[in-house]
This record gives structure tokens, C-alpha cells and sequence, in this order.
């Protein structure tokens, strides 16, 4: 393959003083599979502008280690429209003329952590060969799995006295916080969520409940006074694991469980990973509010309101409440396939050993369930009971999910896969079988969000007294549609967060 690098990414490999784990695992990927990594005209010029001399000189003598385009595809028509109705600066322009290599198929592969670009690719139709770096990653080892030599323990909570500070992990922190290593020795005896791999540490998560006396001054402009939960320190390795997710849903089950208003982090812009973090954060509906001054400079600060409400059309940004008026359904899922796709669900039944390793599918918020089910008619928003199925003892509910959209007639078992791919529990091989298994009922997707896990879990022999279910023979075999009021009977039976079911439309 003809892989053609964006120019953020050379930077992030060529111009940082720190060695980043995370594009060193991408690089050695693309060298491992032996892809040719190019890069286009435009970012050798933009490389040779970036920096200060010495920067210059030396990203100069890197610029060898990469195949520049000879020659440039004429714009074609379609991407020329793009350009006349998006591009506004030259960076815009240069992204265009990138992209349109791509287009005109002369590489079989975009990288990049432009937003802008991705949002281009996805009006011309080539979304699908373009990749972040988590994205390129989650590819390839789902391709290769027998090169993803870097399978991680699951996070767990642990001391910072317990952390070694040495640990080439905290370099680019040390290095845009003048005061980090005495604010981390000033931490030993508290604790953060941390996740490592082959004994490295390759993402930190750390959080702080701040009340109402909590001083502002130094953000601009200031915060007002409220109950919050501070992103205090989250840096994740990229490495397709989809570790960021994972901690994202850490923040927001503590916001739900320590009743914040709102939740708030700083973060600087100087890094790739930063950028991706600022990507996430947006996404599940933090908004950008003003600048925080301190000795490493001026830090970006994003606000997260936590105020109980439900956006059915868009339920990201209000993840994980759900709207009480939205439709429910219950639907089933085997026990071999409940605690990998819902690892936070686990019954005291199983081993937490046997689910030590990260999986894509384990850390995604946003899953995916595959159905061949007669009912279909999902909408955003609705809500969704997952059963784990067992019979009239062993059949419980576990889990609250949100959809946000279903894909139906899916053209092809390479759209499928794709569609599918890291989000399910299914591995390509597994993912092949279903979508041949009745060529005459091809399945289809459900996109969800994995927004509860429920404390107490209703038994089929419980469900049946409530009404959920009619008796031992009617366990949901696809989407079944329930009532408002089995939804809140279910809810209630599980000890279930009074705030998480939101009484508006």
C-alpha cells in the first residue's frame, strides 16, 4: 500500500524532542506490513517553514525517510467543488490538494488528525480510506492479529507514590508543566486510573471533586460556583485500543455517582494526542468556555454540563442520561458474548481474570450489535435492556443502552466488516460467517451507546412477575419493544440511579 502521511502526522513523528509511543507504534506498523509512507509536496513545503531553524534543519534531513509525490493528480471536479465551498486559508487549500491524491486513487490510503479533512473525505465518499491513528491501528491489528505484540492490562486504580516518575510516559507532561513533578509528589497517597502494557504505563486518568469555595481566578473568564468534577491529568497512549473511550466513561460514572453539575478539564494544544483528547471531549458534548494562565502557559479549558437532561437526536452529548419517553426494548445477548462487549456489567459469577486483556469492543462507549431481528425500526435515542440470556433462573438484565442510529441494507460483507469492525464482539472471521449465514436476511447494525450498567440484576423468574415477560418461553429472541412503565419497573427492581432516566420528551 501507497500510505500518504498528512503533514501533522510528520510533525508529530519527526519535530517533537520527546519519542511518542504512540506514533512509534503506528511507524512500526506501517514498516512491518511494508507500506510505503509518502507524503505530498505541500508538507515538505510546510515542513521546511515549521519551527525554528534548528527544527528546520533537522526535520530537512528527516524529509529522506519519506517518499515525496513526484507528480500531482489535476484536481478532480468533485474535489474542486469541496474546495470552492469549504477552503477559506491556504492550510485549507493545501489539505484539498492532499486529499485529492486520494481521490484520484494515486494512494491507496490517507493518515491524518485534521477534522477538516475528515469532513471533506466524508462528502466525497473516500471516508472510508482515510484514518486517524487510532483508527489505522484498530485496522491493522484486526488484520494481523498475529503481530499485535502489545496486548495491555485492564485499568485499575492506583497510587501515584506507586507510579515511576522516571517513566518516559510522563516526558511531554514535565515538559508543558513546569511544576509536575512536585504536584505529582504532592499526589502519592491519592489514587489514579491507570492502564499499562508490557509493564509501561500508556494512559493516566486523574480526577478531583471540587466544591463550590473552589477558586477560579486563575481561568478566564472565570467559572461560577457549582458541585464539579475536575479532569485533573488524562493523557492516553494512541494504540486502537480505544483506551480514551474507556476513561471518558470512567469521568462520566463518577460525575454520576459524586451528583456534579458539571465537569471540566484544562489541556493544552500542542500535541497530537492533546488534539485527539480535545476531538473526544467535543464529541460527547464539552464546549470550550475561556483559558487557564499558569507557569506552562496558557491551557485550553473545556465545560461539560451535567445537568440531567436527555437529547434523543443527539444522545452523546448528554451521555449516559436517557430519556423516561423514549421507546425501550429489551434484546438478548449469549453469555459467551455479555461481559466482553459490557465489561463493566460482569456478574459475580464470572472471573474478572478472564477479562484482564483490553479489547477495542471491551473500552468503546459507542458499540455496536449486529440483529437479524424482524423488528428494526430503531430510532435515536431510544433505549435499549440488554438480557443476558440463561434461562428462568440465570436469564438477567444487565445493561442500559442508547442508540443512536441503525444501518440497514448494508451493500456489501466488506461494508459490513468495517461497519463492525472493533466495535463488536465478533473478530472478521466470526463477522464473515454472520453475514453469510442467510444470504436472504442479511443482518443489520445497531450503533449504541453502553450508557449503565445496572446494580442489581432482575432474573427471567422476576421479570416474568413484573410483566416484562409473559412466562419461561417468551425470552426476547430480537429487538422487542416494552413499556414505559416496564422500563421504570426494571429500573427500579435493579436499584438503578434515580438520575439517570430523564422525565422529558
Amino acid at each position: 500500500m501507497r500510505v500518504l502521511l498528512d503533514t501533522n502526522i510528520v510533525i508529530h513523528r519527526e519535530a517533537a524532542t520527546v519519542v511518542h509511543e504512540d506514533i512509534g507504534v503506528l511507524f512500526r506498523w506501517l514498516d512491518n506490513l511494508g507500506h510505503r509512507k509518502c507524503i505530498h509536496r505541500v508538507t515538505a513545503e510546510e515542513l521546511a517553514k515549521y519551527g525554528d531553524a534548528k527544527t528546520r534543519r533537522s526535520l530537512a534531513t528527516k524529509i529522506a525517510n519519506y517518499n515525496v509525490l513526484q507528480t500531482e493528480a489535476p484536481l478532480a471536479d468533485e474535489v474542486r467543488a469541496i474546495s470552492r465551498e469549504q477552503d477559506r486559508t491556504q492550510n485549507d487549500l493545501n489539505d484539498t490538494l492532499i486529499l485529492n491524491e486520494l481521490y484520484s486513487e494515486r494512494v491507496d490510503a490517507l493518515i491524518t488528525e485534521d477534522k477538516n479533512i475528515l469532513t471533506k473525505a466524508s462528502a466525497l465518499g473516500i471516508a472510508d480510506r482515510v484514518f486517524t491513528i487510532d483508527a489505522f491501528l484498530e485496522k491493522v491489528t484486526a488484520e494481523n492479529p498475529g503481530l499485535a505484540d502489545y496486548a495491555v492490562l485492564s485499568v485499575r486504580k492506583e497510587y501515584f507514590g506507586r507510579l515511576d516518575l522516571s517513566d518516559e510516559f510522563f516526558a511531554s507532561l514535565k515538559e508543558d508543566y513546569p511544576d509536575f513533578v512536585t504536584w505529582f509528589n504532592r499526589k502519592a497517597d491519592e489514587n489514579a486510573y491507570v492502564c499499562l502494557s508490557e509493564g509501561k504505563l500508556i494512559a493516566l486518568l486523574y480526577l478531583k471533586l471540587e466544591g463550590e469555595a473552589e477558586d477560579y481566578g486563575n481561568i478566564s473568564p472565570p467559572l461560577p460556583r457549582m458541585r464539579r468534577l475536575k479532569i485533573g491529568t488524562f493523557k492516553v497512549a494512541l494504540n486502537g485500543f480505544r483506551l480514551g473511550e474507556r476513561f471518558l466513561k470512567i469521568v462520566f460514572d463518577n460525575a454520576l455517582r459524586l451528583r456534579v453539575d458539571e465537569i471540566y478539564v484544562t489541556i493544552f494544544d500542542r500535541r497530537i494526542e492533546q488534539q485527539r483528547l480535545m476531538n473526544l471531549f467535543e464529541e460527547y458534548g464539552f464546549r470550550f468556555h475561556g483559558h487557564k494562565n499558569g507557569p506552562g502557559g496558557a491551557e485550553r479549558v473545556y465545560v461539560r454540563s451535567f445537568a440531567r437532561g436527555a437529547d434523543r437526536s443527539s444522545p452523546k452529548l448528554t451521555y449516559p442520561f436517557f430519556s423516561a419517553q423514549a421507546r425501550p426494548f429489551i434484546v438478548p445477548i449469549y453469555p459467551q458474548y455479555h461481559t466482553e462487549l459490557f465489561p463493566d456489567s460482569i456478574l459475580r459469577t464470572e472471573s474478572p481474570a478472564d477479562f484482564v486483556e483490553n479489547e477495542p469492543h471491551r473500552n468503546a462507549i459507542s458499540k455496536v450489535y449486529i440483529s437479524r431481528s424482524v423488528e428494526r425500526d430503531l430510532d435515536s435515542g431510544d433505549v435499549i435492556v440488554f438480557y443476558r440470556t440463561g434461562g428462568y433462573h440465570r436469564g438477567v438484565v444487565t445493561t442500559i443502552g442508547i442508540v443512536e442510529n441503525t444501518v440497514d441494507n448494508i451493500g456489501s460483507e466488506a461494508d459490513f466488516m468495517r461497519l463492525c469492525r472493533k466495535r463488536s464482539v465478533f473478530d472478521d472471521q466470526e463477522l464473515s460467517r454472520f453475514w453469510n449465514y442467510r444470504r436472504n436476511n442479511r443482518p443489520f447494525i445497531v450503533n449504541f451507546l453502553y450508557a449503565y450498567s445496572l446494580p442489581k440484576r432482575p432474573n427471567m423468574e422476576r421479570l416474568i412477575d413484573m410483566g416484562v415477560l409473559r412466562n419461561v418461553d417468551d425470552a426476547p429472541r430480537g429487538f422487542r419493544q416494552i413499556t414505559a412503565q416496564n422500563l421504570r419497573d426494571i429500573l427500579e427492581e435493579s436499584d438503578a440511579d434515580d438520575d439517570i432516566a430523564v422525565n422529558q420528551t
